[in-house]
């Protein structure tokens, strides 16, 4: 693994609390946990315990837990009998461990002392929760986050005397692919999105397509499914499919496909598999050829209607329902905190959203657009047609 430039900043922090804030492809997280196992290996800290912390396990499982995974295999250091998948603990021969869990599990939060913490994305937790895990830390704590907008570490934390504090972005992580910096270096123009995940900067709240969503752990089993949204991807972009249901007068959002490289015969197979595979499916009207290919295959699919102002109207009609996301729905949430407004040449926001982190946000929408025609959340189904997260009854 290449020694980036955010590598050696990261190294070189020294005081208690360490926040590291920046933009997209920085490096922020890795640099992080090559620091923790480098620290782990070495003799004078045998014996350490060492906590790594995000907001839902969903989470930890698809990001800083296979990223760590991902470093210990390269540097050849992992061994599979050393890790406890059932409580997340990796145990190094000198005694030392590096633990996972989600900040929504309150007997960890609450648990014993530990001597290193690393909360990943920080800006997604409480500050009830951080202090809690403060005090249970003895030596030091890391944090990273990207500065979408302020949260308390910016008004409780920064400026204290233990508290060090560096903004890293794609340029110090010369390890990052040449695409990768290409693709960041093209969306310049959005100086919204380029401010945050370009530059590194803290961001204005404003700028946020969509607010106020809520968590819960599952779909509640009365809940009535209505439709899915597809939004179509191949090479470059995942192919985004999302369940949305109905519940309690708001609407739960449920993901359950965001993937590169699906044929159209691959999606439809993966629809077909799915529970309940004759719910209609609104899918990108972009893509006519793929809509009747995936008719020709058995799904029920409509394209999504577009005309002027539909791509924000149809925001405005989402953004108006009560919404919840399942913890479960990691890529959804991840778009949804981080899908922007982009902004004209003079910093104005304006009302067309950013194409980076939009392709669940597009197939939510695209599935809305049928609900927004034929609100069906107000009209009486008959018992025998009722469909329920349990099945008919």
């Amino acid at each position: 693994m290449i020694q980036t430039t955010a590598t050696t900043k990261i190294f070189q922090l020294t005081k208690r609390i360490r926040g590291v804030g920046g933009g997209t492809g920085a490096s922020k997280t890795i640099s992080i946990l090559l620091w923790m196992i480098q620290r782990a290996m070495v003799p004078k800290y045998a014996g350490e315990l060492m906590s790594v912390v995000s907001e839902f396990f969903p989470h930890l499982k698809r990001g800083v837990i296979r990223d760590f995974q991902n470093i210990m295999e390269e540097h050849g250091y992992w061994k599979e009998a050393e890790y406890n998948r059932t409580d997340c603990i990796y145990s190094f021969p000198n005694g030392s461990k590096i633990e996972f869990f989600s900040a929504d599990q309150p007997g960890k939060v609450r648990g014993p002392r530990r001597d290193i913490l690393f909360i990943n994305e920080a800006n997604n937790i409480s500050y009830e929760i951080f202090t809690q895990l403060e005090v249970r830390t003895k030596k030091i704590i890391w944090m990273d986050w990207n500065p979408v907008q302020e949260f308390w570490f910016y008004t409780e934390v920064k400026g204290k005397p233990d508290v060090d504090f560096i903004t890293l972005t794609y340029k110090d992580n010369e390890a990052l692919d040449k695409g990768i910096v290409a693709a960041i270096e093209s969306r310049m123009g959005n100086k919204n999105w380029w401010k945050v995940f370009g530059l590194g900067e803290l961001g204005d709240a404003e700028g946020k397509v969509y607010k106020n969503w809520q968590y819960i752990d599952s779909v509640p089993h009365e809940a009535r499914l209505e439709r899915r949204g597809l939004d179509f991807g191949y090479t470059n972009d995942p192919s985004a499919l999302v369940d949305i249901y109905y519940y309690n007068g708001g609407y739960i959002i449920d993901e359950k496909l965001y993937q590169k490289g699906m044929s159209n015969k691959q999606i439809a197979d993966f629809v077909l598999n799915l529970e309940y595979p004759s719910v209609m499916v609104v899918a990108d009207s972009a893509e006519p050829k793929s809509i009747d290919e995936l008719r020709s295959y058995g799904v029920n699919v409509i394209p999504v209607t577009k005309g002027k102002d539909s791509v924000y109207q149809g925001i405005q009609f989402v953004q108006d329902q009560r919404i919840s996301i399942t913890k479960g729905s990691y890529n959804v949430i991840k778009e949804y905190r981080n899908y922007l407004f982009e902004t004209d040449k003079d910093g104005k926001i304006t009302n067309d959203p950013s194409p980076v982190f939009n392709h669940s946000m597009d197939a939510i929408r695209y599935g809305f657009d049928a609900l927004r025609k034929v609100d069906t959340s107000e009209i009486e189904i008959p018992d025998d047609q009722k469909l329920f997260r349990g099945g008919f009854y």
